[in-house]
């Protein structure tokens, strides 16, 4: 292991640029030295949040070329991006492309490194890892490659494994079937944004949209092969993504166990609100930078619980704290490489932003 703990992320977007800031801030409780990121091109629209990851004590890279440039504004460079990526103990990519970082870069410099993760787009990135699901997948020394899944994976497969799996018994699953209604673009995001609800397709034939597809392979860590199926549309807001699902097991259970396994979990919010505004406003107010962290919002008043020949279905809405779920695992799996026998110890400084009920 490297004498210092460095970590460097990769991207300043909607998720790397919090996700900065989150480990400046708890970088002492997360045993880490040094944190570092990588921006490509200085922008002077921009360079305000450069400057505040600057203050919070983040180190700036770039390529050898842009480092005049970045001077040029304002903006001190503290390493070239080479040499960030040799001194990096762990690196988390938060961009679109991690897939061809791996290919052209981090494959270069697995010697020197103990882990790399990417974000939930970049399928086949490594082992699919989402916090409090799967830790007991990770494997020392194998893993080190790790995707953590998307904000809408991590909504669907932390009620799958709350609702159904609390027993490790995945025979339990009779089916999961879920719709996504997803935000059209983030806060912060200018393009992309939709002027009437769009549908999305059943690009795979076996799990509809890539959010059961991976839920599904979430779980094949864990030896668990799934019944999951879902659907996509996309709604004009830029608030919060909601979930319906629809998860039938073979037990009988009624509404107040439902309620208690919910309760129970501490990744999971619970909610009376029933307007995604109310609950961003919540995290907006009460949240690390606005962001909580729990991986799902659950709606109390939308929940049944059906009986269904010998055992049961639960039916309800929920919503997904966008980012913040990510967040917490990249930050999980990122303290797991460095500290992998004290990590879950570590991690503990985040709980101010798991809320038990928004």
């Amino acid at each position: 292991m490297k004498d210092s703990r460095h970590v460097h992320v990769i991207g300043t977007g909607t998720i790397g640029e919090p996700l900065i800031g989150l480990l400046c801030d708890y970088r002492k409780d997360l045993g880490i030295d040094t944190v570092s990121f990588h921006k490509r091109t200085p922008l002077t629209h921009e360079r305000s949040k450069v400057r505040n990851l600057l203050d919070r004590g983040a180190l700036l890279c770039t390529d050898d070329t842009s480092i005049p440039k970045f001077d040029a504004q304002g903006m001190k460079v503290s390493l070239e991006s080479e040499e960030a990526l040799r001194r990096a103990s762990v690196v988390i990519d938060c961009t679109p492309v991690g897939n061809d970082n791996k290919a052209k870069s981090y494959e270069h410099h697995r010697q020197e490194t103990l882990g790399f993760v990417a974000q939930g787009s970049e399928f086949g990135f490594g082992k699919m890892y989402a916090r409090g699901v799967n830790d007991s997948a990770l494997e020392r020394g194998k893993d080190q490659f790790v995707q953590v899944v998307s904000c809408n994976t991590h909504n669907i497969s932390v009620l799958v494994d709350t609702l159904a799996l609390r027993k490790k018994d995945p025979a339990n699953l009779v089916e999961g079937r879920f719709l996504l209604m997803r935000r059209a673009s983030d806060i912060s995001q200018d393009g992309d944004y939709i002027p009437a609800p769009k549908v999305g397709k059943h690009d795979d034939p076996v799990f509809g949209t890539h959010h059961a597809r991976d839920a599904f392979h979430l779980f094949e860590t864990l030896g668990y092969k799934l019944n999951l199926f879902s659907s996509a549309i996309k709604i004009p807001t830029q608030y919060m993504h909601c979930l319906w699902f629809n998860i039938r097991l073979k037990e009988k259970v009624s509404h107040e166990q439902v309620i208690q396994r919910l309760k129970g979990n501490d990744r999971i919010a619970l909610t009376e609100k029933k307007s995604a505004n109310q609950i961003f406003s919540f995290g907006r107010d009460h949240g690390h930078y606005g962001r909580i962290l729990n991986q799902t919002v659950v709606v109390v008043p939308t929940l049944q619980v059906r009986e269904l020949g010998e055992g049961s279905e639960v039916i309800g809405f929920s919503f997904t704290p966008q980012d913040g779920n990510s967040l917490l695992s990249s930050i999980a799996v990122s303290a797991w490489f460095l500290y992998p026998d004290d990590y879950e110890r570590r991690i503990q400084c985040l709980l101010p932003y798991f809320f038990p009920e928004v």
